[in-house]
């Protein structure tokens, strides 16, 4: 089995290279490679897509890279290859970005991605830092997650479903913070798993493992 790490400029990959190869080792789920190539992107059997900085730059780098977008629209749209979109990686997810301009997402997931707003002015945004997972709905990426596991966020703009069914669990950060969503063979992760110790390492072997 392949899991393709899509590299397309946007964030230090390293951490999360060594958390999926490591986690695949640890579960016997074939090779992790981060890779810019549309082929390998559209033969692989699961794909992750990172993103660190702005939801139009992010867009932008994705469209731009050369036959990648196409090729994973036809991995995980065509082909439902299991998907797991990390940070700007999950918001893309959505219909559109708020982010300093409308920006179309990759509209699997109904819904807009719009700044944090908490009700204490004491907390600041970006939310960075530890928070506690509030589980929403079942899911086999919980197996041995629980309500109150930890999980590493840096980011000031949120995912807002469309459907409730969407958002698998959130974290409380002056109101709910959407932190997994989820639907069919697509799922995506506000915080970083590669950087969330034991909860997140467990959380991308259940990934790696999935089969929808």
């Amino acid at each position: 089995m392949l899991t393709a790490i899509i590299d397309y400029e946007s964030g230090n990959l390293h951490s999360a290279e060594k958390a999926f190869q490591r986690m695949a080792r640890e579960t016997g789920t074939g090779t992790v490679v981060v890779t810019s190539d549309a082929d390998v992107v559209a033969r692989a059997d699961r794909v992750v897509l990172p993103g660190d900085g702005a939801f139009p730059a992010c867009a932008a780098a994705l469209r731009g890279q050369s036959g990648l977008y196409q090729a994973l629209v036809e991995a995980v749209e065509t082909r439902g290859r299991p998907f797991l979109g990390i940070c700007v990686g999950m918001q893309l997810m959505a219909a559109w970005g708020r982010e300093y301009e409308d920006t179309p997402g990759l509209g699997w997931i109904a819904g807009e991605v719009v700044r944090i707003a908490p009700s204490d002015p004491a907390l600041k945004v970006p939310h960075m830092g530890w928070n506690d997972l509030v589980l929403d709905a079942a899911h086999p990426v919980f197996d041995g997650i629980a309500t109150g596991d930890h999980a590493y966020f840096v980011h000031s703009y949120q995912v807002h479903v469309t459907d409730p069914a969407d958002r698998l669990a959130h974290v409380d950060y002056g109101g709910d913070v959407t932190a997994v969503i989820g639907r069919g063979t697509m799922l995506g992760m506000q915080f970083h798993p590669e950087k969330s110790q034991s909860a997140g390492l467990r959380m991308i072997g259940n990934f790696l493992r999935w089969t929808p």
